[in-house]
């Protein structure tokens, strides 16, 4: 079954997944579309596609199977609810959005549609997150700490916090994602943002340091801290610590035991995994291939808003999801 696929977007993200699908049997990116029409046309060119100014003229012109929204935060939403409305199955970037209330209405039509959905988790894609899952089988998990500690991306909309949410919203949303797909959820954060060294960056209205501490449901606590200040590469990933073990995850996985240190090196690429799913579950409607859905993505939206909720009141927050 040939699955014939159309983009929202055309950024750097839109054109990972695009490498993907060209290496996906029966795959085949018919439609580009892109607020910067050169950047369209470019993508198109490459992919053989058409390239189109709007998506409402791409939607009602092709015949797709399958439509990646791949855009920023504060843009998503009408393209997949008129996707899901036509009966064209829905892969959609984190985060699903910056307001939760788009996403719950955008989380409601993708159901009453029925269309495959999936959303761009891929870090739930990887060989060693399955693995902690096993190792944890049978184990109780104390505490969890999360780490995204990196620089600032080069794009204007991420250093707008109105536009992209901030860098728990947008960046660090993959720790929290993992820390609930591994952990389960979490039922109170409190966290402290500030601006340390960003002041001069023009349209930066952010925060590039922040630290959050994490309650879950069963009774583990944790943190997760992240800045963006950092010229120099150090660490994302994720520490769960139990009795007698800790795992570190970083896509290699390193597993400290009494006794015992071992490493398990990240051989496979979770984007493409995550593509191969989705289209495999389109088509044989096989949907437990999909690892994060768009409503299980509203509930680490919801947990990355509460977030930003705790740093600008100064108190704990509930998710509302």
């Amino acid at each position: 079954m040939s699955i014939k696929v159309g983009f929202v977007g055309a950024g750097g993200v839109a054109n990972a997944h695009m490498n993907m699908l060209a290496s996906i049997e029966d795959v085949h990116i018919a439609a580009i579309t892109d607020s910067d029409r050169d950047r369209a046309e470019s993508a198109a060119m490459l992919y053989l596609a058409r390239p189109y100014a709007d998506y409402r003229e791409m939607l009602e012109s092709e015949k797709l199977d399958a439509l990646y929204v791949c855009v920023p935060p504060f843009a998503h939403g009408e393209q997949e609810i008129l996707a899901a409305s036509k009966g064209i199955h829905v892969f959609v970037e984190k985060p699903v959005a910056i307001d939760i209330d788009i996403a719950r209405r955008t989380r409601d039509a993708i159901i009453k549609s029925g269309v495959v959905n999936c959303v761009g988790y891929h870090w739930r894609y990887q060989s060693n997150t399955s693995r902690v899952i096993r190792m944890f089988k049978n184990k109780t998990i104390g505490m969890v700490q999360g780490y995204w500690m990196g620089g600032m991306p080069g794009v204007n909309w991420w250093r707008q916090k109105e536009l992209s949410g901030g860098q728990v919203v947008e960046q660090t949303t993959h720790i929290f994602d993992l820390i609930r797909y591994i952990c389960g959820e979490v039922t109170e954060v409190y966290a402290a943002f500030s601006t340390r060294a960003s002041q001069d960056i023009d349209d930066f209205t952010g925060y590039d340091v922040g630290s959050v501490a994490l309650k879950l449901a069963n009774g583990a606590v944790g943190s997760v801290s992240n800045t963006c200040i950092l010229g120099v590469p150090y660490t994302v990933g994720v520490h769960f610590v139990a009795k007698d073990m800790v795992l570190e995850l970083h896509g290699d996985l390193k597993v400290i035991e009494p006794g015992h240190t071992e490493i398990f090196i990240a051989r496979e690429n979770p984007m493409l995994a995550q593509n191969q799913a989705f289209i495999q579950a389109i088509q044989t409607g096989n949907i437990s291939l999909i690892k994060s859905d768009y409503a299980d993505a509203v509930k680490t939206l919801a947990l990355t808003l509460a977030c930003n909720e705790s740093a600008m009141t100064g108190l704990p927050v509930a998710p509302k999801e």
